[in-house]
């Protein structure tokens, strides 16, 4: 009985050990979570970088609360219902400006419906 109960305890925590550790975030931090989910989106505009900064944070604003703003690498994370939202916007050429949307919900999991769902209301948002 308590060599089943070791065995059970060693091979619980391989697994956990195996399915949990730290994932990127579009602002370039780290936190803790499954790692190789798919959480990002990402568009590419031919919009000036302020333009689709602008836009992307009355979306944020509009769709739940703005934490952080961060004009130096145009990052802005936002709290929507229990899920957190990155944004970044990258200028690629003059024309071209590139936005990734990256969303987890309260406890590390990848929400892509989510990150989807914003990045069409920042395009839509730019018309």
């Amino acid at each position: 009985m308590n060599f089943k109960l070791c065995i059970s305890c060693v091979l619980l925590s391989i697994f956990l050990s195996g399915t949990t550790g730290c994932y990127s975030t579009a602002d370039g931090n780290k936190k803790a979570g499954v790692p190789w989910l798919k959480d990002s989106l990402e568009g590419r505009y031919e919009r000036p970088m302020d333009q689709i900064y602008e836009a992307a944070i009355e979306v944020m604003r509009f769709n739940g609360t703005v934490v952080s703003e961060n004009r130096i690498n145009h990052s802005i994370i936002a709290r929507v219902d229990e899920s957190t939202i990155w944004v970044r916007v990258e200028e690629e050429s003059p024309t071209i400006t590139r936005i990734e949307v990256q969303a987890r919900s309260k406890w590390g999991g990848p929400d892509v419906d989510l990150a989807s769902e914003i990045e069409k209301q920042i395009a839509l948002q730019l018309k």
